[in-house]
């Protein structure tokens, strides 16, 4: 396989001398374009630079001064990084991450859902029927009452019993069941 021929490059004392003279105007400008960002507007310099080194054939124009094609290139490298920027997911600061709420586990959901399930299965139909019209269904104790054809002291019973039971199935998950 043959090598390919060496590129020509812009000559190192040119483009020093190309960096002395436009450097710090292309910083500010830069600056400016990276909204104080002083970083980014350092690499893009450097960047532009790169680009000058890379095409020694500007230098050689007859332009009375490199900066309108500095500033040109320069632009054009700020709008790509940012264009690339704002294609990526956004970085996030670690500082937040303590902050934010966990994450919910959707197989710790299912888990818990069916262990509830199983133990309001394992009631009795009394203590079901009444846990099902005063917590499924938001009914008050006299509307539990009405509906299942019993006084209201027996729904507050049996919501009793029947908490105090799913208290007992369920006791590895800490829940504050009330009366």
């Amino acid at each position: 396989m043959p090598l390919s021929p060496t590129l020509p490059r812009t000559d190192p004392e040119a483009l020093a001398e190309l960096q002395r003279d436009h450097g710090r105007a292309l910083f500010g400008f830069l600056l400016g374009l990276t909204a104080g960002d002083a970083q980014r507007a350092e690499d893009l310099v450097q960047e532009t630079l790169v680009r000058a080194w890379q095409h020694p054939e500007v230098l050689e124009s007859a332009h009375e001064s490199m900066r309108p094609w500095l500033f040109t290139v320069a632009r054009r490298l700020a709008i790509d990084a940012r264009r690339a920027r704002l294609s990526r997911p956004q970085e996030v600061d670690p500082q937040g991450l303590e902050q934010a709420p966990a994450p919910e586990d959707a197989v710790a959901g299912s888990v818990t859902a069916i262990d509830v399930r199983r133990a309001v299965g394992s009631l009795g139909p009394e203590h079901r029927e009444v846990l099902m019209q005063v917590y499924f269904q938001d009914r008050s104790v006299a509307e539990a009452a009405a509906e299942l054809g019993i006084p209201a002291g027996t729904v507050k019973s049996r919501t009793y019993y029947a908490l105090r039971a799913l208290r007992k199935g369920l006791q590895g998950y800490g829940y504050g069941l009330g009366a």
